[in-house]
């Protein structure tokens, strides 16, 4: 029964999780509230945070584990891709308790924990299978054959989903982070009471650049009619952004499961907490036969539990790397 400790900094979450026998027994997860004064992350503050959280983090995840560090078999870590210098924190951690207790490591690729999350909980798909993984820096669809056998068939050529909702989010005004307030908003207005545009890109990629302009555009133009527009509107205006960023994942996605054939269909990364994004994958499934999977909210967001699961899955297979390993700020999938 293997006990992997799995540890994320990729970007400003601070995260720690104890798998046992491919059980999650514990998933602390330490935000960073410095950044909202920023707008945004500050990746220098974001390494600072990380040294301070990433003990105590691992610490409340072995007293919520109930496990001892004598019982851990290995070491896994987010090695890339994400910020270098928080990453740095949490690889640098990972390699000194390695080897202070003479255990192996595991490289994780942060991306591809996001699809491995699914096999956290049941029901799991079945490969071969389909997920969208959507957050503020990336948008694929990736075709999963095994756990570690996958394949990007689509993705974004230039702004991520989730970025483009953060970007919107400031163009109305509203503080960081703005994704889950325009969540929040879209529940409340009507998502057909402005039109945006749906980028016309071949294949299976994406982009939002586009969108984005059109947004700013919109309010500008508006906001020049009443000064009040977007205080005024701000319900229907962030259910419409929301609508027409659903419809544009939901499409290409649907694309790919007719052009591979596929029925298992998942959702991964930090913008399937989106309800707008969740609900519309489900009623499309509904519509195709799909079978479709969503992770609970704790393992939308990066967390360190898809990280322990996939170093779990490495574990059987024995994949382990040396003390001369180091972080990739930018990780080939």
């Amino acid at each position: 029964m293997p006990v992997i400790l799995g540890i994320e900094s990729s970007c400003d979450e601070t995260s720690a999780s104890i798998c046992a026998d491919g059980v999650i027994l514990s998933n602390v997860i330490a935000n960073q509230t410095i950044h909202e004064a920023y707008g945004g992350v500050v990746p220098e503050l974001a390494s600072r945070v990380h040294q301070q959280n990433i003990v105590p983090a691992v610490h409340q995840s072995l007293l919520n584990a109930k496990i001892d560090k004598n019982d851990i078999d290995a070491v896994a870590f987010t090695r890339g891709p994400g910020l270098l210098g928080s990453l740095l924190v949490g690889v640098s951690f990972a390699k000194a308790f390695a080897l202070a207790r003479n255990l192996p490591l595991i490289e994780i690729n942060h991306m591809q924990a996001h699809v491995l999350a699914h096999f956290i909980d049941d029901p799991k798909p079945v490969f071969p299978f389909l997920c969208l993984t959507v957050s503020g820096g990336h948008t694929q669809i990736v075709l999963v054959k095994d756990y570690f056998d996958m394949e990007v068939v689509g993705q974004t050529t230039d702004d991520a989903a989730g970025e483009a909702l953060d970007k919107t989010s400031k163009i109305l005004g509203l503080p960081y982070p703005g994704g889950p307030l325009i969540d929040k908003y879209a529940r409340l207005g009507n998502p057909d009471a402005y039109q945006f545009p749906e980028p016309q890109i071949p294949g299976l990629n994406f982009s939002f650049s586009g969108l984005k302009t059109a947004i700013l555009y919109f309010i500008r133009d508006n906001v020049k009619l009443n000064p009040n527009f977007v205080q005024d509107n701000m319900a229907d205006i962030c259910a419409s952004v929301e609508k027409r960023v659903v419809t544009i994942l939901l499409n290409k996605l649907k694309k790919a499961a007719q052009q591979y054939n596929i029925k298992d269909i998942a959702l991964a990364g930090g913008v399937s907490a989106n309800t707008g994004l969740r609900q519309g994958l489900k009623q499309l499934g509904d519509e195709m036969g799909w079978n479709t999977f969503i992770p609970q909210f704790q393992y939308c967001t990066d967390n360190a539990a898809m990280i322990a699961i996939a170093g779990y899955y490495k574990y059987l297979k024995g994949d382990f790397v040396g003390q001369d390993i180091t972080p990739l700020a930018r990780m080939p999938f």
